[in-house]
């Protein structure tokens, strides 16, 4: 299989587009470990056959990570870490307080950084390795009422492009998925705060949602899942510093 022997870390892999991404790389023969604050949801992936180990983890709190990818890595190095763990929250800019570009900083960047930081010296030291963050295509364009959000997720496309230069010669590759609005528990939940704001029908909300997408629909887990795959392969070794957008050719 094509990831047979290699050990991968997916971050948020509970559920959506984390747990889509762990099972993915598992049937390709990859072992899977899985992080998240939600035990329970790391469990039932666990138990579904979709990962292989999981840790209870803040992404948010650098020793958090590096304590749990030690637990997780001993004895199994890591050879791919996917930053998947991330989170929305919505506003207009002025009644968006500084606070709110913290929390969005915080679980979508360092995060990101966190899990970097702790399996890229192994991936160097080994002469391989597969650092992949899940972005937005926020990260590429600007959106109404979620600054904070776009704001981070631009930062993580930075990261991105700025970690590949570092890596280019390490064997490590560096790169983004960036998918549109996904069928997803985030995505639900703001489809029900858009019905509960506007009194809309949940048909129309999801309409809106996806008019700029020439596809019309939400785009599934499982075809982010399968980008990821590219990415973790031998025939992505000349592919860093990208991000590869899903977005149905929104633009």
């Amino acid at each position: 299989m094509l990831l047979s022997g290699r050990h991968a870390v997916v971050t948020g892999g509970g559920r959506g587009i984390g747990r889509a991404i762990a099972a993915r790389l598992r049937r390709e023969g990859a072992r899977v470990s899985i992080l998240g604050r939600d035990v329970a949801a790391l469990a039932a992936a666990c138990a579904a056959g979709d990962a292989d180990a999981q840790a209870a983890c803040d992404v948010t709190d650098a020793n958090a990570m590096a304590q749990a990818l030690a637990q997780l890595s001993e004895g199994r190095p890591i050879d791919i870490a996917v930053a998947n763990a991330g989170a929305v929250e919505a506003g207009a800019f002025l009644r968006s307080p500084a606070d709110r570009f913290r929390r969005m900083t915080e679980i979508n960047l360092i995060g990101t950084v966190n899990l970097f930081h702790g399996a890229l010296p192994g991936m160097v030291e080994r002469g391989h390795g597969r650092l992949i963050a899940i972005g937005s295509t926020a990260g590429h364009r600007g959106y109404p009422h979620v600054s904070a959000y776009v704001a981070a997720k631009h930062a993580v496309i930075g990261l991105v492009k700025s970690l590949a230069l570092e890596t280019a010669r390490s064997g490590v590759t560096v790169n983004a998925v960036s998918p549109g609005y996904a069928d997803t528990d985030m995505v639900a939940s703001g489809l029900d705060a858009i019905v509960a704001k506007t009194g809309v029908t949940r048909e129309q909300a999801l309409a809106g949602m996806v008019k700029d997408n020439p596809l019309g629909r939400l785009i599934a887990p499982e075809e982010v899942a399968q980008a990821v795959l590219y990415l973790c392969g031998p025939a992505s070794g000349a592919v860093t510093g990208q991000s590869l957008m899903i977005n149905g050719g929104e633009f």
